[in-house]
């Protein structure tokens, strides 16, 4: 009986506590509290995942004929091989020197954007290589798309500028074809013949 005179005390001091700590998490899951956390969290976990290089790449190729795995490899196991990009642009649209550098800007940018999804590895080698470009003509749409046809059945990446049609070109023109990179032998495959711009 004696110890039990002592623990009303202890047990209201308990009790409190254990009233605060509940009052403490309820208001922690709040959603002004929690809703912060879980976007500050989808963020942190996109850096992590971003920072991984592409697991599963075969599948998210979009510009990389499938079916040809021998030429692909040729493409990203040559880390010997001097690498470059060719930007083909289209003669017949007559685009003025300022078109033409923003069109070829949004080449090069686009298949950068695709190589990081898709093929990191090949992105890393050109970098190292110094990200070489070279910009050359063809004459109109049939001569891109026969290019265009040219690299991708030996594997390379390509990639097609289709204009928004603000200023100089009909919206959806084929502007500006990418080419690699890859190899400079092979790409001079394809595009050894067209002239400089």
């Amino acid at each position: 009986m004696l110890g039990s005179s002592r623990n009303p005390s202890t047990n209201r001091q308990k009790q409190q506590q254990q009233k605060q700590e509940g009052q403490w998490l309820s208001s922690s899951f709040s959603p002004e509290n929690f809703i912060p956390g879980l976007v500050i969290g989808f963020i942190f976990g996109m850096l992590l995942d971003l920072s991984k290089p592409a697991m599963n790449a075969t599948k998210k190729k979009k510009n990389f004929v499938s079916g040809k795995p021998h030429q692909e490899k040729l493409v990203s196991n040559n880390g010997d091989a001097e690498l470059k990009m060719v930007l083909v642009v289209r003669q017949d649209l007559k685009m003025k020197s300022g078109k033409i550098a923003s069109q070829c800007a949004h080449a090069a940018t686009g298949m950068y954007v695709e190589l990081m999804q898709s093929h990191r590895s090949l992105l890393r080698q050109w970098e190292q290589n110094g990200q070489p470009k070279i910009v050359v003509t063809c004459k109109n749409q049939q001569e891109m798309n026969r290019l265009k046809e040219a690299a991708d059945n030996i594997g390379l990446p390509t990639f097609v500028v289709a204009d928004a049609g603000r200023t100089q070109v009909l919206a959806g023109a084929n502007t500006v074809l990418a080419i690699g990179p890859g190899p400079k032998v092979i790409i001079d495959s394809v595009t050894g013949k067209q002239c400089l711009l």
